[in-house]
């Protein structure tokens, strides 16, 4: 039943003309910024070319790009996680989910999974907008799928995240100003600490998106953006089931 209403929720996010517009705009921005850097990188390469351990195409073109990615992400997935309960609950057609033989774990997982699988569709255009750089030059794949896997965390994380606070409100809008201004202070909280340990930057998952973005697999990150991704998701099952109890 899981995969059943992660199916239904990623074939309706392609059925909406506005998904398309998204899309579009995206890949242009993101063409953009993948071209100028490239440009940019290939102005300076003969500069670069008497450096003893110069950068190269994956370090100074893919790695900028996942990280422009990742903060456009943070924009945009709360533009996704607003419908996915909210909406259904203005509709009311969520009485209707939670009327038939289907638990709060298995909804809430099913949109999570469906969701996630449609920001995959964005993580892989720009992971094969990179990969066409490995016609002309060699490029680092540790660092590439490094930062490939980082994204595909941070994203889980906003999904997560996003469609907790789906599951307070019957108004899409105001779930998509709220999960954004969550990950905007989230995201403040990295960048006003100073000190790189301190305490209230650790909560950020953009500050620990950095070390997969320098190719360092850290198993601290590994497990940061797992219990993020539980913690969020458990709340939200218990917000449904608390619907589903007290109506």
């Amino acid at each position: 039943m899981i995969f059943t209403i992660a199916h239904k929720e990623f074939r309706s996010l392609f059925a909406a003309p506005s998904t398309w517009l998204i899309l579009g705009m995206l890949q242009f921005i993101f063409a953009w910024f993948f071209l100028a850097r490239l440009d940019a990188f290939l102005q300076v390469q003969a500069q670069l070319a008497q450096l003893a351990n110069a950068p190269g195409a994956t370090q100074a073109v893919a790695a900028p790009l996942f990280g422009t990615v990742a903060l456009v992400m943070m924009m945009l997935v709360p533009v996704f996680t607003m419908r996915l309960i909210a909406e259904e609950r203005r509709n009311q057609t969520l009485t209707l989910l939670m009327a038939a033989p289907v638990s709060s774990v298995q909804i809430v997982l099913g949109k999570f999974l469906g969701l996630l699988l449609f920001l995959l569709f964005i993580i892989a255009g720009c992971l094969l907008m990179v990969l066409a750089l490995a016609a002309g030059t060699q490029l680092d794949m540790g660092l590439l799928l490094s930062n490939a896997l980082g994204l595909l965390l941070l994203t889980a994380a906003y999904a997560a995240l996003g469609l907790y606070i789906s599951s307070l409100t019957a108004q899409p809008v105001i779930a998509a100003i709220a999960a954004l201004a969550a990950l905007f202070g989230l995201w403040l909280t990295e960048i006003s600490a100073v000190d790189s340990g301190n305490a209230w930057r650790a909560l950020a998952p953009t500050s620990h998106f950095e070390s997969f973005n320098l190719g360092l697999l850290n198993s601290g990150d590994w497990i940061f953006f797992l219990l993020f991704c539980i913690a969020f998701l458990l709340l939200a099952i218990r917000r449904l089931h608390n619907n589903r109890i007290y109506g």
